[in-house]
């Protein structure tokens, strides 16, 4: 029995173990994506059953941002108390009982409602994956690991984009919502059965009976068990508001903040292309269909974007990487609409674009991940979530107006490509210092060993 409370976690002593926890987020992180867009999926069948103005879609599709918002802030910080595991379970069955209520919605008020339930779920669901996904990889593959978690959302956007034309052609748009509350439900299954809880967390939080569940996790990991329990955070037991406020301590200020911009930023953006995109291709003379295939496109560049940016993140720093994403999907966003008279242009600049911005996410996400202790690591990234999900809020909703006050599909991207712009500046003053080593780091799964502060 090992007399060192740590875990020596490797890069070549990554094994099944820690891949099928990540694997877990990765599905998990799928659900949300088909979950979250559901109502860019229906949005046309939806807005023509009941002749909803831009305005009022910009609302539904609002709502379920709103409560991932809300979820993101409210529910991730108990992931710090009572473990992530619990959180994702109580996420779960929030987001299952939404998805259910929205199939019987019977108009625009009682499906903005619960699609601010469903919201509420995913928004501390997210957050808890994406810090599982961190917790459970190794140092030089934690950018990869938390990468893939999050192209977990666009395949599952993407899924559901194809499975949603077929869905609502042959038995309306209705059967969507239920689908999406049945894989709820299957995933839900899955969470009890095999995702283990955080080892980094049992050692922060202690406790009676933890030492026995870390050593049958290590048992599981091939790991040596521990003989004793590492000194507690005192942070752990902190109530919410101390945990939040420790974001904004010197050694962590400058990284929050620059990353709440970013989040800001990069939702917004996000939450307009992905949203607004296949409606706009219609408006541009496209069939709905070819519509339908642009949102898909701008997902399957996103999965390949979050795929080289875990990789790339191996090799070369972090904030470097995501600054490069940031501007080129600045670039594509100001020249998309001089694409829209060739359908193929059009398609393979969406492609591009879900590919950028995509990265960015996915970089923000692995960056936030890095930067808090494990006592504040879920509080850190929730509220970075939440923040930036103000962004995706009022995303849908100033779009929306603008549409309904004669903007045309020009003058929006060229505006989302501006705004991006002032994410490239606000992303190159990131210190993070995450510079992966080129060979087989070594490194302890102590709970602030890979989590570093930015310089003040």
């Amino acid at each position: 029995m090992s007399e060192n409370p740590q875990f020596e976690v490797t890069d070549d002593r990554m094994s099944s173990f820690h891949w099928t926890a990540i694997g877990i987020c990765v599905v998990l992180n799928m659900l949300d994506g088909f979950d979250i867009l559901v109502m860019a999926f229906t949005a046309n069948s939806v807005s023509a059953e009941w002749q909803l103005s831009a305005s009022q879609l910009g609302l539904l599709l609002s709502a379920g941002l709103l409560g991932m918002a809300l979820g993101a802030l409210l529910l991730a910080p108990w992931g710090d108390r009572i473990g992530r595991r619990k959180l994702v379970i109580s996420c779960l069955v929030i987001a299952t009982v939404g998805m259910i209520l929205a199939g019987f919605a019977q108009d625009e008020v009682q499906l903005g409602l619960v699609r601010v339930l469903t919201g509420f779920g995913v928004g501390g669901l997210l957050s808890c994956t994406n810090v599982l996904a961190s917790e459970y990889a190794s140092p030089r593959w934690r950018g990869l690991a938390v990468s893939l978690q999050t192209t977990g959302f666009t395949i599952g956007a993407t899924i559901g984009g194809l499975a949603a034309v077929v869905m609502i052609d042959n038995w309306g748009w209705r059967s969507v919502f239920f689908v999406g509350a049945a894989l709820s439900l299957l995933s839900l299954i899955l969470v009890i059965w095999r995702l283990p809880e955080s080892i980094e967390f049992l050692i922060t939080k202690g406790g009676a009976g933890a030492l026995d569940r870390i050593n049958a996790l290590a048992r599981r990991m091939g790991q040596q068990p521990l003989a004793t329990l590492p000194a507690r955070q005192s942070v752990s037991d902190a109530p919410t508001r101390g945990r939040f406020l420790a974001l904004l301590s010197q050694p962590y200020r400058r990284a929050t903040l620059t990353l709440w911009i970013l989040f800001l930023i990069m939702l917004f953006t996000y939450y307009f292309v992905t949203s607004w995109s296949p409606k706009l291709l219609v408006q541009a003379g496209m069939s709905q269909n070819s519509g339908l295939t642009g949102g898909v496109l701008l997902n399957i560049g996103g999965v390949i974007g979050t795929l080289l940016f875990g990789f790339l993140s191996a090799r070369f720093s972090v904030a470097r990487v995501l600054a490069a994403a940031t501007l080129f999907a600045a670039i594509l966003l100001a020249v998309f609409p001089a694409t829209l008279s060739t359908m193929w242009v059009a398609l393979l600049a969406g492609l591009l674009m879900g590919l950028c911005i995509s990265g960015c996410i996915a970089g923000l996400l692995a960056t936030a991940a890095l930067v808090y202790p494990t006592a504040t690591r879920a509080t850190g990234v929730g509220s970075a979530i939440g923040i930036g999900r103000a962004g995706a809020i009022l995303s849908p909703l100033i779009v929306g107006r603008l549409i309904d006050a004669g903007w045309t599909s020009t003058e929006l991207y060229i505006a989302a490509g501006t705004l991006m712009l002032v994410a490239v500046a606000a992303a190159l003053t990131l210190r993070i210092g995450q510079q992966p080593p080129a060979t087989g780091p070594t490194a302890t799964s102590d709970p602030d060993q890979h989590s570093v502060p930015a310089t003040p």
